[in-house]
């Protein structure tokens, strides 16, 4: 028997085969649960599709999670094909690249509305439209990064929105509680993911990364995955509101160095 079994599941933001959001959906789907994908329009025919039916799934859907009415949308054709909802995965996050690139001071008052709004508010967002179907004992999840606790060069608007992220994260969790509903976060290190490569200094981090944290190894899209199963299992029924940083150890460090 699966941790999952009996479970059904819905993960937001699978962009490709080496997203995070895909390593969650599959090792979801190997514990056991049903799982429906949903992501923006323009990824799901080319590389959302395929990935679904390599693990049964039927349920595809678009979604502009900065559209209410789309968000919406998605739910009820949950409701009306599937039914009851265990397992939320939300795996969004978007910010402009200029707005990464330059000085976090430089950040344009559009760009940083567009990243709060797709990297933050959007969880929001889904579990609103998620809570008519949110059984006792469901679990939500999302994904955030250290960024959001300490300044990560050229990580800017987005370790703001980050930050937002779990915040929300911890209201979300009273909010829903009495309903039986867990809401948590998974803070991972650096994963080479296509979203990561388009952070300047990306490839440099990643690389001297396993040299510094505590368990010298790199962080793996399974790594992040197995965590996600963990959280939405009966086994962490008792957790909710939490950062749980899967990075090795990073985390713990004042100041990392080789010999640390």
């Amino acid at each position: 028997m699966g941790l999952l079994d009996g479970k059904n599941a819905l993960v937001f933001g699978v962009a490709n085969d080496h997203s995070i959001a895909w390593g969650i959906a599959r090792a979801l789907h190997e514990h056991g649960a049903r799982v429906g994908l949903s992501s923006v329009e323009s990824l799901l025919e080319k590389r959302v599709r395929p990935l679904a039916a390599s693990i049964g799934s039927t349920f595809v859907e678009p979604c502009d999670v900065r559209d209410d009415d789309a968000v919406r949308a998605v739910f009820d054709r949950w409701g009306a094909e599937v039914g009851g909802l265990d397992i939320l995965v939300h795996a969004l996050a978007f910010a402009n690249r200029d707005d990464l690139d330059g000085a976090f001071v430089e950040t344009s008052r559009a760009g940083f509305a567009l990243a709060l709004d797709v990297s933050a508010y959007s969880l929001v967002a889904l579990a609103r439209e998620a809570r008519p179907h949110l059984r006792p004992g469901a679990s939500i999840v999302t994904l955030t990064y250290y960024g959001a606790e300490k300044v990560v060069a050229h990580y800017n608007v987005m370790g703001v929105a980050k930050a937002a992220l779990e915040a929300c994260v911890r209201y979300l969790a009273v909010d829903l509680g009495p309903a039986g509903v867990r809401v948590n976060a998974i803070s991972a290190g650096p994963v080479r993911t296509l979203a990561a490569q388009g952070i300047a200094g990306f490839r440099t981090m990643y690389g001297s990364f396993r040299d510094v944290a505590p368990l010298r190894s790199n962080i793996t899209i399974e790594d992040v995955a197995g965590t996600a199963v963990w959280l939405a299992s009966d086994l962490a029924r008792q957790v909710t509101g939490e950062v749980v940083h899967v990075d090795g150890g990073f985390n713990v460090l004042g100041v990392p160095t080789p010999e640390g």
